[in-house]
């Protein structure tokens, strides 16, 4: 597993073209979002400059245009992701492979921890196994969980976790537990240390998150296709978001599944051959891998130098570079994962992402990378830029809106001057005001269209009065909590830009969040919401009408987070999903499996791994079976 060099490229030994009919969707996709926000942009210029641009008018126009971009590409990615709904038409590979085919490949499944609930993962594992042995196909995967943790109390339950999995498991079916004394690079390095010492052996492998779930039937099928086109180097499902118990939870995995096969449909319709790859519940395959996707260290210090955070993306890009093809799956049913349980928990892991992501304006200029892979990174960045770029266009519209409130008219006055009265067209400015918040909501309205015209999604999600309903109440929902994250975001992109670095903790996936800590973590969003809502009324009781929604919910924050992190009651039918209406087999098969976790042994024991004998290490340490070598399989 060569590391690989960002500075130099010499061309990937394979070459994939896009072909034309992929170039005509791209120019559809992006030079529509082109046009619009050319469009929108000269429209803001004729708004702002109908008695000439002050300074501060000069500002807004300029966030305006680094804004608007990214809401048209919604828009129109959301446009393609209803043709391919309409037309029923597919770009991703054919699925035709049932689950009974007889795979003559080896896939890994690999499960890389950090202190995570073993007993969650035993469950996970069990399920997938068990929906595995019903294709008949069990024999072909492998089951190896390499461990990161640092607490001894989860090492010894997640080395008994594994040997009870080999305990229950076929005699053909291996399971492995490796465990790391040092965690060099963390995720990216614990996987890249598998492959360059066992992943020889194994044709693919497929990751899975503490959260991951995959039914066998969707197993079989990835390696199959994996089998039949040997371009392919990364085949990504679309997980669906299960198991949501707190309100904050369900409302994500209802927004997901009403708006997420959208959104992948349209990528997958015209990224191609060069989509995204997302870090869990994709097949890829081990020789692609293993030679174009070792991650060097990036120069400087943290948080941008150092090794590549959000890797996941950069993989992807590298695999790309090097001329495989990597395809998105959005119909292929039967991946799985979870979200935050909270506002708070998904704050933290949001802090750590966007490290990740603003690391990658260090690759923009990468050497070979593919076009769309850097429009993944731009994407990327954006997410999280985003947050504070609204955030001064906030702040500047109300610095305008004071300045032509307070201050008189200087007359004769032109140009650019800061002191100058702002003057605007303002029919004008209604209109853009009108088009622009349509473009922001108008994915979520043409997923709620979608999700209406077919009657077993429309079934599953309680029918139509209840889908409109449930949509309604997560729109407002969403537009509270929407300036919340605004300031995360914004208090994280300046954290990464000062210097913090975000480090490596386990995610917290359900328990209840102390008050205390939710407290301390939004206080300074009232602050926030109450100098803004302030000001806001100081210039205009109208211009506070308009501000109203961004003032609530930063005013509101503490309890909207504290409500939102509470568990859910489903008793009103709101925000179902098929999954929940009609558990599929394999998330029946895991909820019962969790019930067993009390068998699960519970040391006694504390304090660090310094504390054990050797001994006692090695029983929790070594491999619980033999280790695969890179021998030829017979």
């Amino acid at each position: 597993m060569p590391v690989q060099s960002f500075a130099e490229w010499s061309g990937p030994a394979r070459h994939l073209r896009p072909p034309r009919r992929l170039l005509v969707r791209r120019f559809v996709v992006l030079g529509g979002a082109a046009l619009i926000s050319g469009v929108a942009g000269f429209q803001m210029y004729e708004v702002l400059s109908f008695r000439g641009l002050t300074a501060l008018e000069l500002v807004v126009l300029a966030i305006y245009v680094l804004l608007v971009p990214w809401i048209a590409l919604a828009f129109t990615n959301a446009l393609a992701g209803l043709w391919v709904s309409i037309t029923a038409r597919r770009t991703t590979p054919t699925f035709d492979a049932e689950a009974s085919t007889t795979l003559r490949t080896l896939t890994a499944l690999l499960v890389p921890t950090h202190n995570e609930s073993a007993a969650r993962i035993r469950a996970n594992l069990i399920a997938i196994t068990d929906s595995l042995a019903e294709t008949a196909q069990l024999g072909r995967f492998h089951v190896v969980v390499l461990s990161d943790s640092n607490q001894p109390d989860i090492m010894i339950a997640e080395a008994a976790m594994v040997q009870g999995l080999r305990d229950r498991l076929d005699p053909v079916t291996q399971a492995y537990y490796r465990h790391r004394d040092d965690n060099v690079d963390l995720k990216a390095g614990n996987i890249g240390d598998w492959i360059r010492t066992h992943g020889a052996p194994y044709d693919h492998f497929v990751i899975l998150d503490a959260d991951s779930l995959m039914d066998g039937a969707t197993l079989v099928r990835l390696a199959a296709t994996m089998e039949r086109d040997p371009d392919l180097g990364v085949l990504q499902t679309a997980p669906t978001v299960i198991g949501g118990e707190t309100l904050f939870a369900r409302l994500q995995q209802f927004g997901a599944g009403a708006c997420g096969p959208l959104i992948t449909r349209g990528l997958a319709w015209w990224n191609g051959e060069d989509g995204n790859y997302w870090g869990h519940n994709a097949m890829i395959r081990t020789s692609a891998f293993a030679g174009a996707a070792g991650l060097p260290h990036l120069r400087g210090r943290r948080p941008f130098g150092g090794q590549v955070m959000s890797h996941d993306f950069v993989e992807g890009a590298l695999v790309r570079r090097a001329g495989w093809a990597v395809r998105l799956a959005p119909e292929l049913p039967g991946s799985y994962e979870e979200s935050p349980p909270s506002l708070v928990d998904l704050a933290t892991r949001d802090r750590r992402w966007c490290q990740g992501n603003l690391r990658h304006l260090a690759l923009l200029r990468a050497r070979g990378f593919r076009p769309i892979s850097r429009l993944h990174f731009l994407t990327g960045i954006f997410a999280y830029v985003a947050s504070p770029v609204w955030l001064a266009f906030l702040v500047v519209g109300v610095l305008a809106s004071l300045q032509a409130r307070y201050l008189p008219m200087r007359q004769g006055s032109a140009g650019f001057e800061l002191l100058a009265l702002p003057a605007q067209d303002a029919g004008r400015a209604r209109l853009l005001f009108i088009v622009t918040m349509a473009l922001l909501v108008a994915p979520k309205l043409i997923a709620l269209f979608v999700l209406l015209a077919q009657q077993e999604s429309r079934r599953g999600c309680g029918g139509t009065a209840a889908v409109c309903v449930s949509v309604g109440v997560d729109t407002i929902v969403s537009a509270l909590i929407a300036p919340i994250m605004m300031l995360v975001q914004t208090q994280a992109v300046v954290s990464v830009l000062s210097g913090r670095d975000a480090g490596w903790k386990a995610q917290r996936r359900d328990g209840v969040i102390p008050p205390s800590e939710i407290v301390r973590r939004h206080l300074w969003h009232t602050g926030v919401g109450v100098v803004l809502g302030v000001t806001a009324w100081l210039v205009s009781p109208w211009l506070f009408v308009w501000m109203i929604p961004i003032v609530a919910g930063l005013v509101l924050a503490i309890p909207i987070s504290a409500l939102t992190a509470r568990p859910a009651g489903r008793r009103l039918g709101l925000f179902r999903t098929p999954e929940e209406t009609t558990a599929p087999p394999i998330v029946a098969a895991r909820d019962r499996a969790e019930e067993l976790s009390a068998t699960l042994p519970r040391p006694t024991s504390g304090g660090t791994s310094d504390q054990y004998s050797d001994q006692e290490r090695g029983a929790w340490w070594e491999p619980t079976g033999p280790v695969p070598t890179s021998e030829p399989r017979p």
